[in-house]
């Protein structure tokens, strides 16, 4: 009876985490572009703030929680690097783990400060030598590797640009948490209004509440998808500290709604021949190219990424999808086109 009994409170405190909270994102359904982005940032605003260092709860404490170890709970895996060390070894004196702002605290300037500054959605621990080596550099592709004290890291950095790419395995993971930072800081109420830019800037030592790299960040977030470690993630801090959660992780398609959203034609002309029509549609979709007879080849995917259908006819079924929005690359001739399509 006393196995049985723990078993039913394990499962039952289970069964509180690994779900979105009924009707967390009601009204988001029909919305696109920056009007799903004002929306989300209203659902996730006003969190409830913790102090980066107290004799309270603190970030130190929210993060041992967060990213344990699940092979040993008295550890905690370390961001960039996923090795394990003592949790219980704060950074001090040169030993033990730091905490790593991922949306660096310089870009806008906060620190940090209760707020952006202490945010736990987007702040990791890390190995104190890998997060200076990270510093405040730009998200972007680069080639030369990172090493920490000569062990592998699985992180890259650039001695041209002022950039950094992560391991393989939390390049998503990266693009997730900035997103977040992007929609829940809107400048309001005192808070930093920060933004994403698809650039990288002249000026590295810039404080402008700016990040890059977009277009790099919604390729990392595509290649790197979802995993259970960031859904647990999410729910800890929502259940059980700030109260609200990285939309991103939960909805992993608002990524391409908000930021993806205006892509048109990817390459070639500037202008497009190719038009599909009825758009919104409940069913069938018809593909017309205008002034080519040649043939052509049609990749339907949804917002994550992934293909869904390879056609070469002009009509395109979409009975069997479930109502949002997907993305159609038409390759025909020298020519790459993209185009939203929307299924009632």
């Amino acid at each position: 009876m006393r196995i049985l009994l723990i078993l039913v409170i394990h499962l039952l405190s289970n069964s509180i985490y690994c779900q979105i909270p009924n009707g967390y994102y009601n009204g988001m359904d029909t919305l696109v572009g920056n009007s799903l982005k004002d929306a989300l940032h209203n659902i996730i605003k006003d969190h409830t703030e913790f102090p980066y260092t107290s004799s309270s709860i603190d970030v130190w404490d929210i993060l041992k929680q967060t990213d344990k170890d699940p092979n040993d709970s008295n550890k905690l895996i370390l961001f960039y690097t996923g090795w394990s060390v003592d949790a219980a070894q704060e950074w001090n004196s040169g030993n033990g783990w730091s905490r790593e702002h991922i949306w660096s605290k310089s870009r806008g300037d906060f620190g940090s400060k209760r707020g952006a500054g202490t945010d736990a959605h987007h702040l990791r621990p890390a190995d104190p030598s890998v997060n200076s080596a990270k510093n405040n550099r730009w998200f972007d592709t680069c080639s030369n590797p990172y090493l920490d004290n000569g062990n592998y890291t699985g992180c890259f950095t650039s001695t041209t640009n002022w950039v950094w790419q992560p391991r393989d395995e939390v390049k998503g993971d990266v693009a997730r948490m900035v997103f977040y930072m992007a929609t829940r800081y809107e400048g309001t109420n005192g808070e930093p209004d920060l933004e994403l830019i698809d650039y990288l800037p002249a000026d590295n030592n810039t404080t402008d509440p700016v990040y890059a790299k977009l277009s790099t960040l919604i390729q990392w977030h595509y290649e790197d998808s979802v995993d259970d470690w960031e859904r647990e993630r999410n729910d800890i801090i929502y259940y059980n500290y700030q109260n609200n959660r990285n939309p991103f992780i939960d909805h992993p398609e608002y990524v391409g709604l908000i930021w993806d959203y205006n892509v048109g034609i990817s390459k070639g002309e500037s202008s497009s021949n190719l038009k599909i029509h009825p758009n919104p549609t409940n069913t069938l979709i018809q593909i017309e190219i205008e002034n080519y007879n040649g043939s052509f080849e049609a990749k339907l995917y949804d917002l994550n990424g992934k293909l869904l259908e390879t056609t070469n006819s002009t009509n395109l079924s979409l009975a069997d999808y479930p109502s949002g929005v997907y993305l159609l690359k038409v390759i025909y001739g020298l020519r790459v086109e993209e185009l939203k399509v929307i299924k009632d």
